[in-house]
């Protein structure tokens, strides 16, 4: 089963994350490498930098970042693949978060099950195979 970890937070924009950050997410990642369990594994730059198309009725309109909303964003995710929820909740808790906020701020990171195709009642078999097909080319099968 895949789960995404999702590491909630928008840093400001410019920050920097901390080198005890850096060195405590280096030690997690080698932890998660080592047990056989990352697929991937990235941060992400603040949404100052960043844009959301939304979409409505037809229409596409581009926002700007930042996003007022910090806590709902994504800073990083991590995939992984392990045997069950539970799991992939134990590698969250030893997530360390901790080290991008201070005291008396939350940090979130979010569980989430990846959905695979064959899991979708309404797939058909024509679904699973071009989903195979595509994941033969991103493997450069």
């Amino acid at each position: 089963m895949r789960f995404m970890l999702l590491l909630k937070g928008d840093p400001p924009a410019g920050a920097s994350p901390s080198p005890e950050l850096i060195d405590a997410m280096m030690a997690y990642n080698e932890e998660l490498a080592k047990a056989g369990v990352l697929l991937a594994a990235e941060g992400l730059h603040p949404s100052a930098v960043g844009a959301q198309v939304k979409y409505l009725s037809g229409q596409r309109t581009v926002i700007d970042g930042p996003f007022a909303e910090a806590k709902e964003l994504i800073a990083g995710y991590l995939l992984i693949q392990v045997r069950s929820r539970e799991e992939a909740i134990e590698w969250a808790m030893r997530c360390p978060v901790d080290k991008a906020v201070g005291d008396g701020v939350e940090a979130v990171v979010e569980v989430r099950q990846v959905a695979d195709v064959t899991e979708l009642p309404t797939a058909t078999e024509e679904h699973v195979a071009a989903t195979e097909r595509i994941r033969d080319q991103l493997a450069g099968a």
